[in-house]
């Protein structure tokens, strides 16, 4: 890639509806990995991350589990490439697009463990880290790991105030609180952004609870269109309760897509067509107050799905807005 390309932030601004992808390969829940994935390798991640890069995606996302119990493993799979290790190999071969945990289970580990992970990733990538972070829902990796499933989520509030501590600017961060404290502990490198966005992943009421309080953003789990309206309302109304006045990002999951007219089984819920009318419906997300959607692409092959990236960016992603 030219080295005159200017970067770009990995979080959107102002109105501009942003557009960003969960990578195949990485993960591969029988949900919604493609049959191609399962041969799948290195190669082909990297091939998907250039074409986000090239391609003006805000981000590239990746999700956590350690390890999936004998019960799940049938519809979940077992392959869930480390978050950490993954954006990492992937911050080296790309260069501008950002680098989304989507999300980490954070509750699982020691918040000074994550920062660390986390700050180095950011300060090795240039500040491209986006932290997205949720609960978790398999009570096996929890007890494996002697987390507390049952208190997940008090867990996880605690571990999100730790980590802006953690991942703030001073060297020495200080926090203290009822399951972590930690002084005089020095960690560097720094992340390079003065503050690591956190984006909190779920649709409970205690997600949005928390991303209101607590995040720069929202992920939603793959909530409709028409649910949308009402929880971003009551994002709002929960943002100002709280006090909370910065920036934020609303995010949604869009359904899945193919450009052109499908050959193929895609399925009845994948909006195909033409360029103008799948960005004519995309548009209807950022009426609702969303701001960055993450898109997916039907695909039979790395080729095809790549080959769609390439056609959303040329002539879908001029038309959002």
């Amino acid at each position: 890639m030219s080295p005159t390309v200017p970067p770009v932030p990995p979080t959107p601004s102002g109105d501009r509806l942003a557009y960003g992808i969960q990578l195949p390969v990485q993960s591969q829940s029988t949900r919604y990995a493609e049959r191609w994935e399962s041969a799948a390798g290195p190669a082909d991640l990297a091939e998907v991350a250039h074409a986000a890069d090239r391609g003006g995606f805000a981000y590239v996302a990746v999700c956590d589990h350690v390890a999936v119990p004998r019960r799940l493993a049938a519809t979940m799979s077992t392959v869930w490439y480390d978050p950490v290790a993954t954006l990492s190999f992937l911050a080296a071969t790309t260069r501008r697009v950002g680098l989304l945990s989507h999300v980490a289970v954070v509750g699982l580990r020691h918040p000074l463990i994550t920062a660390k992970q986390y700050a180095t990733l950011d300060h090795l990538s240039g500040g491209r880290l986006i932290l997205g972070v949720g609960a978790g829902h398999v009570p096996e990796e929890f007890a494996a790991l002697g987390a507390d499933f049952a208190g997940r989520g008090r867990v996880l509030d605690e571990t999100l105030d730790a980590l802006r501590a953690a991942l703030g600017p001073e060297e020495f961060p200080r926090f203290a609180g009822e399951h972590f404290a930690f002084a005089d502990l020095g960690q560097r490198p720094r992340p390079a952004q003065r503050r690591v966005p956190i984006w909190v992943g779920g649709s409970s009421p205690a997600a949005l609870r928390r991303a209101a309080g607590r995040g720069d953003g929202w992920l939603p789990q793959g909530d409709p269109r028409a649910v949308l309206p009402e929880r971003i309302a009551l994002l709002r109304r929960l943002r100002e309760a709280a006090g909370a006045t910065g920036p934020f990002t609303v995010g949604a999951i869009a359904e899945p897509l193919y450009l052109g007219v499908p050959t193929w089984a895609v399925g009845r819920r994948t909006l195909a067509g033409k360029p103008a009318e799948i960005a004519a419906s995309l548009r209807e997300y950022a009426a609702m107050g969303v701001r960055q959607i993450q898109v997916r692409f039907r695909s039979r092959s790395r080729a095809e799905l790549t080959d769609q990236m390439d056609a959303f960016a040329a002539e879908v992603a001029p038309q959002l807005g």
